[in-house]
């Protein structure tokens, strides 16, 4: 259920531009978007229209050229890099599109990582790391490392480290895109039961049928955000190649 309040993201017409004069490459023109808890939001568009571009800026990892990001009221551009670094690991998990797993560490110690830099003890942060393993199916596996592990599973490790602990905002970027459809659709029902529990998502998806879990939907091209929709038609009916 969506709530109504403060939004979980907010970015305030935001721009990104990479280099200057006849080299510079507008990533990012004047986007502007909200996302509250309780809310899902799949960002669509052609290559190199921004999607990823939009998802670092949510998630700290870059900085606007122009414009203010918020999450929960707190503006990232005022935090210094420990005080941002302290906000993405307590409130941000972030999916990235090649993962990012640290090859020596097991999957267990990969997803615990965030909670145990937070100050978490190690017993408590693996035993939380162990119950995020199960609900995405990899119950047994925590003790593997990465190049033990299939792609699949290996994106399922990295779903668990974005969803556990108490992180109120989730971005994803191509969650699925190692997965087969089966696995896929399991993986975005738990990013979808993570927002239905209070959380704010962002799924940035080139595939009409992962972004009919959300709730609304939002296009760019050219770094510009061209068109905001109401729901897409239901899973069911994308699924069966139904929608529209």
């Amino acid at each position: 259920m969506i709530e109504v309040g403060r939004p979980v993201l907010d970015l305030r017409d935001v721009h990104r531009t990479h280099g200057s004069g006849e080299a510079a490459v507008h990533a990012l023109r004047g986007v502007s978007l909200s996302v509250v808890p309780g809310e899902l939001v799949a960002v669509m568009g052609p290559s190199g229209s921004g999607k990823s571009t939009l998802l670092t800026l949510a998630g700290g990892l870059d900085r606007p050229t122009a414009g203010e990001v918020l999450v929960e009221g707190e503006s990232l551009g005022a935090l210094d890099r420990q005080e941002l670094a302290r906000l993405r690991r307590r409130r941000i998990g972030y999916v990235f599109q090649n993962l990012n797993l640290l090859g020596s560490l097991t999957a267990a110690e990969n997803v615990a990582l965030p909670l145990e830099l937070d100050g978490v003890g190690v017993r408590a942060a693996r035993r939380a790391a162990m119950v995020a393993l199960e609900e995405v199916g990899l119950t047994g596996l925590g003790g593997r490392f990465p190049d033990q592990m299939s792609g699949g599973q290996q994106q399922r490790v990295a779903i668990a480290r974005a969803l556990v602990g108490e992180r109120r905002l989730v971005l994803a970027d191509e969650p699925t895109g190692a997965l087969d459809s089966q696995t896929g659709e399991a993986v975005l029902h738990l990013l979808r039961r993570r927002v239905d529990a209070g959380a704010a998502g962002v799924l940035v998806t080139h595939e009409a049928r992962h972004a009919g879990w959300a709730d609304r939907v939002v296009f760019l091209r050219d770094g510009v955000m061209v068109d905001a929709t109401v729901p897409l038609p239901s899973v069911e009916q994308l699924l069966s190649g139904s929608g529209r």
